[in-house]
């Protein structure tokens, strides 16, 4: 095939460490007023001294449920020099505490302040290629434009900024370039090789690092997933908000090693995994992207169930991780991970299909049962919105996490006990469905708050 319309996303793109709550509402703006910093960093100093105020516009979803998902927080972060890898989560939901609070924008010798008047929440329609939309502008005096930059969220934290080539986009060739799964599956036939050892050669072509690089970068994601879990079965208290949602992953994690002798203990535990890492993600603590921070409690819940339940290999363990990865891949480049387009198909859907793929290739499952657990898995997401109560990733979203696991690991029994060649529908028809249903799905229930569930809280 050719390689002009390949998948070059790295592993390492899907799965990003940042805080919490939202990768499209939170770490996506963040890591765009970071780049809005540097170019104010990198403007002729003449141009530099007319900017007098800071403007920043919110469009769309990341205006309906900004407020909520911590958005004008993370901007004013990233205008601050931070990022979402390195950033201390506790600083970050400081900012912003009160009205009157003002933060100085520093660049070029000039100090530009910026507060909660600086932000403007645009309602209504807008004509913008992505419903995630943000447009910072550095004003002069008059209030006239110095200089601005456009940038969409278009989930998972990724960003594009108009007029530059998307976020993750590799000018480096993968080894195997596929875009579809019939192709990633003929190149598997044709070399003779396994899908983690794709996965493998394809990460090294695209991001230069050695194999060796690849899997410590590998186990540390693992380990910062994990690390959520164990926080988040011992953080007891309420979740910030003013939902005052309590957490529930302690004692259900409790009850679960009151009934570890029974048969069904271990799902028992894995809502308890999930929950936690999912109620870690609403607190704004550091989680992971997998693929979204909205779905990050799923991949935490079923690896700590491989490791400390089924104690599968760390090489295993890495296995899984590059099967899910291949999968995420395919709908992101095809679809869409993003709430905002999809529903909540595209966050814990794609969760619970990439889920349902790592378990399959971890046990051993062929090419064929990974394809049909993923195909499983999004099937049974289809239609799902994204309707979150007050615009906080609380209610639905932490018990959908869990319940996103369970759907992946009963794909992955349905894919390892039933013959693939019995499943009449391909992964690559299935995500042609997911975004045509992303596609007609009214916008009220893509992460806007403005029907569904978001509408029930006087009943809660």
């Amino acid at each position: 095939m050719s390689s002009k319309n390949a998948i070059t996303t790295s592993l390492f793109d899907l799965f990003k460490v940042g805080p919490g709550p939202s990768s499209s509402h939170t770490i996506g703006p963040m890591k765009a007023a970071y780049l809005f910093l540097q170019q104010l960093i990198q403007l002729p100093a003449e141009q530099a001294q007319r900017g007098k105020l800071l403007q920043i516009n919110l469009y769309g979803s990341l205006s309906a449920t900004g407020k909520g998902h911590g958005t004008d927080r993370a901007i004013v972060g990233g205008l601050l020099g931070w990022q979402p890898h390195t950033c201390d989560p506790k600083e970050l939901t400081g900012l912003m505490k009160k009205k009157e609070d003002t933060y100085e924008i520093q660049f070029q010798g000039m100090k530009v302040p910026v507060s909660e008047s600086s932000i403007v929440y645009h309602k209504g329609k807008t004509s913008f290629p992505h419903p995630n939309t943000m447009i910072l502008r550095l004003l002069d005096e008059d209030g006239k434009t110095v200089v601005e930059g456009e940038f969409y969220s278009v989930g998972g934290g990724f960003i594009q900024q108009k007029g530059h080539e998307p976020e993750g986009t590799k000018h480096r060739l993968p080894a195997y370039p596929y875009s579809t799964m019939e192709e990633l599956q003929a190149h598997l036939r044709a070399g003779n090789l396994t899908l983690s050892q794709l996965m493998i050669e394809n990460e090294k072509a695209l991001t230069g690092l050695s194999e060796k690089e690849i899997v410590r970068k590998i186990d540390q994601i693992l380990d910062f997933m994990h690390k959520a879990v164990k926080r988040g079965v011992r953080a007891k208290g309420i979740l910030p908000g003013s939902i005052r949602l309590q957490r529930k992953a302690p004692l259900l994690y409790e009850r679960a090693k009151q009934h570890a002798s029974t048969t069904d203990s271990f799902l028992i535990f894995l809502n308890s995994y999930c929950l936690a890492a999912s109620e870690e993600n609403a607190a704004g603590s550091i989680v992971v992207t997998a693929p979204t921070s909205g779905a990050s409690g799923v991949f935490p819940g079923l690896t700590y169930l491989m490791k400390y339940h089924f104690h599968y290999s760390p090489q295993k363990m890495r296995d899984g991780m590059l099967a899910a990865g291949a999968i995420g891949f395919l709908v992101k480049h095809n679809a869409s991970i993003s709430g905002a387009e999809m529903g909540c198909m595209g966050e814990i859907g794609t969760a619970s299909a990439m889920g349902a793929a790592m378990l399959t290739y971890a046990a051993g499952g062929s090419i064929e049962q990974v394809e049909a657990a993923a195909e499983i898995g999004i099937e049974h997401h289809l239609g799902m919105t994204c309707d979150p109560i007050g615009g906080y990733v609380q209610i639905p979203c932490i018990e959908r996490n869990a319940m996103g696991a369970a759907k992946a690991y009963n794909a992955y029994l349905l894919a390892m006990t039933i013959d693939p060649g019995m499943q009449k529908i391909s992964f690559d028809s299935v995500i042609k469905v997911m975004r045509a249903t992303g596609r007609d799905m009214s916008k009220k229930y893509k992460e806007t708050s403005e029907a569904g569930l978001a509408l029930s809280v006087t009943e809660c």
